[in-house]
């Protein structure tokens, strides 16, 4: 029988419950894979890299480095008793070069000791034979030489070419978009221990346990029955934990079968800098067709993909992309194509948003260039592109935006107000109009981010429920903890579900030997997925048990409530943990793998044309920001963010999210920038080097909220909505208000030119070229 909890009143779901791990955190208590007790014999490993970018790989000479003292064995690719293949979705992406190496940081072997600081040294020691080649370094010179990891992706709708040369007029752009390195604060790490029969156990900091387990199996020979994965926690994670934690773990695996002991691998910053993919840095260009109020009429948008040497996740990356393009505006015709542009540095992979962002500052870059170029107010324009009835309805890859369910105008209209808006806007201009040195910039944007897999078959999870005896939960599913909250907001539907307090359920760590094949933590679906399965399981097992409760009191099991930790019939009543062992001696089972897909979506990869989402998050932000012309430092003072999160499960965990992916992306816009010298070799290997945000980035004045009374339109559990990726395309109103700073500096009718990261050297550039174009002195 299916019991509605939804019509109970809500004790645990929806309610601001501290992160599981939160004290143990402060307290220095949660244990991470460093800090798990050794076994005895443990090894420690470090990866052999190449140290050129491109190159003909004659030789490796391991033997001065075997003579060290404390070194135990050596793997490369000779040794790999499997397959050297570690590819996510496409082979012919080594786990370590055999005949040629691609980048510099490239894996070519790896080394055990019996301790950390002997690994790290005798890996210095490998000798290397590489002569080496002329390496492709950007993308720009990739696409010139034809020079792609796969074929490109073209999204077409309607007649573009019609569409242009109907135009009033026709505005074209480009725009350099930066790469992000997630820069987690644990680094990669593996634990590997072998066991009987060819058995390996793994302990990975990994978003996708299933895909270390397969390829380990892969690599070592075997199947996927001889692993198992754990993954309790993980320092970060952001999508730099989905694909590559398995050159890490399959390392590990190696050397544990070869010397037959523990080995564990964790790489230094700068290795796993160096090792390992990033956010895809693009070139946009495109061509836009405009009426004279500024709506879209057609839109032909190329970006160039720096993939690196391989595909890893660079096709379902620009899929993303292609697929926010539009973000929240109706474009009627569309030419939409990616390239991943194959280049000799390391092979980027999944960050936070999956390609959503560079799709998404593509057109708010546009949209902002439409208004400047029209003098047209850049929010007005936005609003009269949105989706709607009166302007469309339907994206560019088929899936309608249904008008029940469209929250544009309504995160817009309630953000503008509490914001202050008009008189902000009306200060700031006053303000520029006075001051040649400090310019202020003020901007306004929405996002509409989807949500699903694209590959529609990754949409499924599983969990595993158990009730004890004494009315306690045992709690395993699919999905894994990186610090954004999953585990407790699972729990809160499962002690939802039984009407129990969240310290009777156990969070327990992810494994593949509880719930097999199962999809990254990724693409902002955990809660969605496997809370859904958790629910799913949780209501088999309360079904079972109210059939119990109303054998027991004889009654209808209509009649029997779940409330307040015990089940009620009428004015009776027993505790949980009683009915538990009624239900037990009744022989019942209290155990369930609970099992979710999401529904209604599909997907053709080769038209790019279909419903990939289940549903649509809304969100808009208004940043301020200041800007000296003189230096090109900026600072955001100020940031209103409104997210639409549905009902939320937890709205203290929700909102922390939103903030920090919102600083996040900041980060990714403002100061971090990846810099390779002429040799192909990263040299923005740490934070000497590398800048993320600090604490006094954040801006001084921090409104968030989220958007009340916002059930979701489409059945998820307890009608919330994802909420890990979409806050961080807010952060592009910092860049488009420091656009607004930069355009104050020349005359109206100009378009800014300005790099993504806004760094202080790229604003200065900005605003001499703003200057230059409107005849003024530089």
């Amino acid at each position: 029988m299916t019991i509605d909890v939804k019509s109970v009143q809500r004790t645990v779901v929806g309610h601001g419950l501290a992160h599981d791990s939160a004290a143990k955190q402060i307290a220095g208590e949660a244990s991470y894979i460093d800090d798990m007790v050794e076994l005895p014999g443990t090894l420690h490993a470090a990866l052999v890299v190449s140290p050129v970018a491109h190159g003909r790989l004659k030789g490796v000479d391991p033997a001065r480095a075997l003579a060290m003292p404390g070194v135990v064995a050596f793997v490369a690719a000779g040794d790999i008793p499997g397959d050297n293949d570690i590819g996510p979705i496409l082979s012919g992406e080594p786990l370590f070069a055999e005949d040629v190496v691609d980048y510099a940081g490239m894996p070519i072997g790896a080394i055990a000791a019996t301790t950390y600081e002997q690994a790290v040294k005798a890996a210095r020691e490998v000798a290397l034979d590489i002569e080496e080649l002329e390496p492709v370094l950007d993308v720009e010179t990739a696409h010139a030489r034809g020079s792609y990891v796969m074929a490109p992706q073209i999204l077409l709708e309607g007649d573009i070419d019609a569409a242009l040369a109907e135009a009033e007029r026709v505005i074209e752009g480009r725009l350099e978009i930066g790469g992000q390195d997630h820069f987690y604060l644990e680094t990669h790490i593996a634990y590997a221990v072998p066991g009987e029969d060819g058995d390996m156990v793994i302990h990975s900091s990994t978003q996708h346990p299933t895909e270390v387990q397969h390829h380990v199996a892969h690599v070592l020979g075997g199947l996927a029955n001889s692993v198992d994965v754990f993954t309790r926690r993980m320092g970060g994670g952001f999508g730099g934990k989905e694909s590559q934690p398995t050159i890490i773990a399959s390392a590990a695996a190696l050397l544990a079968r070869k010397a037959g002991k523990p080995v564990k691998m964790r790489l230094k910053r700068s290795t796993d800098m160096s090792a390992t993919g990033k956010r895809h840095d693009m070139v946009a260009s495109w061509k836009v067709g405009v009426d004279a109020d500024g709506r879209i009429r057609g839109l032909d948008i190329e970006y160039l993909a720096r993939a690196g040497n391989t595909p890893d996740l660079t096709g379902p990356v620009i899929t993303r992309t292609l697929t926010h393009s539009d973000n929240s505006y109706f474009v009627p015709a569309a030419r939409l194509v990616g390239h991943a542009c194959k280049t000799n540095t390391v092979s980027n992979t999944a960050f936070r948003g999956f390609g959503g962002p560079q799709g998404i500052i593509g057109i708010e870059a546009i949209m902002d260039q439409i208004a400047r170029e029209l003098q047209l107010d850049p929010t007005a324009v936005r609003m009269r592109n949105y989706y709607g009835p009166e302007t469309g309805e339907v994206t560019p890859y088929g899936q309608p935006v249904e008008t029940s369910q469209n929250r544009l105008t309504w995160v817009t209209e309630s953000l503008l107000g509490s914001s202050e808006w008009e008189r902000r806007r009306a200060e700031i201009d006053a303000h520029n109009a006075a001051d040649p040195l400090l310019r202020r910039g003020l901007a306004f944007m929405p996002v509409k981010f989807g949500i699903s897999f694209n590959l529609t078959s990754l949409n499924q999870a599983g969990a595993l429920v158990h009730v004890y005896q004494d009315g306690s939960v045992h709690l395993n599913h699919g999905g894994t903890e990186m610090g954004q909250g999953l585990f407790m907001k699972v729990a809160q539907v499962v002690a939802e579900v039984f009407q129990i307090g969240i310290d009777q359920v156990k969070i327990t760590a992810t494994t593949t030997g509880k719930v097999p094949n199962t999809s990254a933590t990724a693409a902002s679906t955990g809660s969605d997925l496997n809370g859904m399965a958790a629910y799913n399981a949780a209501t088999a097992i309360r079904g079972r048990m109210a059939n119990v409760a109303a054998g027991h009191f004889d009654v209808a099991a209509e009649e029997i409530v779940f409330r307040e930790e015990r089940v009620h019939a009428g004015n009776r009543s027993v505790s949980f943990g009683e009915l538990a062992k009624l239900t037990w001696a009744a022989r019942v089972q209290l155990s369930e793998a609970g099992y979710y897909a999401t529904p209604k979506i599909h997907w053709d990869p080769k038209t790019l044309k279909g419903r990939p989402f289940f549903y649509y998050t809304y969100g808009a932000a208004v940043a301020e920001v200041a800007v000296d012309t003189l230096t090109g430092e900026s600072r955001c003072l100020r940031a209103d963010l409104l997210q639409d999160c549905g009902a939320s499960l937890n709205p203290a965990i929700d909102l922390g999210q939103i903030e920090g992916a919102f600083v996040q992306g900041m980060g990714w816009l403002t100061c971090e920038e990846l810099w390779w010298d002429d040799k192909g070799r990263l040299r923005t290997v740490g934070p000497s080097t590398y800048k993320i945000p600090g604490s006094r980035d954040v801006p001084p004045e921090f409104n968030v909220a989220l958007l009340d009374n916002a059930a979701n339109g489409e059945e998820t559990v307890y009608r919330s909505k994802a909420v890990g990726e979409p806050p961080l395309m807010l952060a592009v109103a910092v860049w488009l208000a420091i656009r607004d700073a930069v355009a104050s500096c020349g005359a109206a009718g100009l378009s800014p030119n300005l790099k993504a990261p806004a760094t202080p050297e790229n604003i200065l550039a900005a605003i001499d070229d703003m200057r230059a174009r409107s005849g003024a002195a530089t």
